[in-house]
């Protein structure tokens, strides 16, 4: 049998040249190639595991709350001045002129009544004075003529020629006529009262606005019976509309009455307006009133408004801080974002943050400027909004997959 064990002429002649077989280098380069695959597969699922990290939001610069703020309360605005307009009587509207927004002026046309009746009656008011002027006149005439035949009759009777009987008819005469003129007199001025009742009855017609302001609401339409007393029944309006009065907007808030002693009449407050919570609004309480809520155990502060906007509205929610001084006035902040100093990274010598979207991070070289409070003041590289890792680990670089920590 050791005849019969021999090596394969391919065999021998690779075994003759002095080196290892091929097919050990074959081997070799296959194991070679899979350890590499499996170093490469293992740091691809290494690398793409997610990272727990914790996050933060961060904002613009200059939207932090007062920093002297003695408490807060919470309120609506409302408007000191405010009236629903109506007529003084009762009538059919033939022309409204105004609709909600309408700015209007003290004295401006808002809405007129049909004014038939009112207009006949004017007019015949005005007749009566100019029939009581005209009886004046004839009055006038008959007592000039009374006085001449009174001095007429005195010469005849000094000179005998009549009898005294007629002097005193012609003297009684003139104090008669006297005493109709007289009372033609007093029925002018009657008939002149009357005609400027009829006149402001007819002016009534006219609805007007009474003060400067804008319309909030119409509450009537043309063809709609209007009366300054209600009628019953849902067909009298009692208003053509409701004007406010923009200048005469305040803040009523709540105040819990364990705190009330701390506001004061004329305290520096700051407003904050819930649909614009970035405008800081000047204030001052204009006083506390005297009443509490005894369900809410609330005391009412009126707050005056320092700056008037069109922004602001009549119940509107607002947010007023009570402050222990007056702010100084205002300087516009430094353009940029309020970073928390965690999440400040170092990478590659720079000030790097990691952004976080759509769960994975961009890395982003950033700025800063001087610090703000607790906060660095981020001047380019970084969106108010935006959410960055805090406290960074390590291994964290651009495109890492994160979750937040629980």
């Amino acid at each position: 049998m050791l005849k019969e064990l021999r090596i394969d002429g391919a065999h021998r002649d690779d075994h003759e040249g002095g080196g290892p077989p091929k097919w050990v280098w074959g081997t070799a380069a296959a194991v070679v190639v899979l350890a590499f695959g499996g170093g490469a597969a293992w740091w691809w699922l290494a690398g793409s595991k997610p990272v727990a990290v914790q996050t933060a939001s961060v904002r613009a610069n200059g939207q932090g709350p007062a920093a002297d703020a003695v408490l807060q309360a919470t309120g609506y605005v409302t408007a000191r001045r405010m009236a629903t307009v109506s007529a003084q009587i009762t009538g059919t509207l033939t022309e409204v002129l105004i609709d909600e927004g309408f700015k209007v002026k003290r004295g401006q046309i808002l809405a007129r009544l049909d004014d038939t009746g009112l207009k006949a009656g004017l007019a015949a008011a005005e007749a009566q004075v100019r029939t009581a002027e005209a009886n004046q006149g004839q009055l006038r005439a008959q007592l000039a003529q009374a006085q001449a035949d009174e001095k007429r009759q005195a010469e005849l009777n000094a000179s005998g020629m009549t009898t005294r009987q007629s002097r005193e008819q012609a003297a009684t005469a003139v104090k008669t006529v006297s005493a109709q003129l007289e009372a033609a007199k007093r029925q002018i001025e009657a008939a002149q009262a009357q005609a400027k009742q009829a006149r402001v009855n007819y002016d009534y017609a006219v609805v007007r606005a009474p003060f400067d302001g804008v319309v909030t609401a119409r509450a009537a339409q043309v063809g709609e019976i209007i009366s300054p007393l209600s009628a019953g029944g849902g067909f009298t309006r009692t208003g053509v509309g409701t004007i406010v009065d923009m200048d005469s907007l305040e803040v009523n808030v709540d105040v819990n009455e364990a705190y009330i002693a701390q506001v004061k009449a004329d305290m520096p407050c700051e407003a904050v307006l819930d649909a614009y919570p970035d405008w800081k609004i000047p204030a001052h309480v204009v006083a506390v009133i005297p009443s509490a809520d005894r369900g809410k155990a609330t005391v009412k502060v009126r707050v005056a408004l320092e700056k008037k906007d069109e922004r602001v509205v009549p119940d509107m929610g607002v947010r007023v801080s009570f402050l222990a001084t007056k702010p100084k006035a205002e300087v516009a902040p430094t353009p940029g974002v309020l970073l928390p100093p965690d999440a400040l990274a170092q990478r590659d010598g720079a000030d790097a943050v990691f952004v976080v979207q759509d769960n994975r991070v961009e890395q982003r070289a950033v700025k800063l400027g001087a610090d703000v409070g607790k906060f660095k003041l981020v001047t380019s590289g970084l969106k108010a909004g935006e959410t960055v890792v805090v406290s960074p680990p390590a291994e964290l670089k651009q495109g890492s997959t994160v979750v937040n920590k629980e």
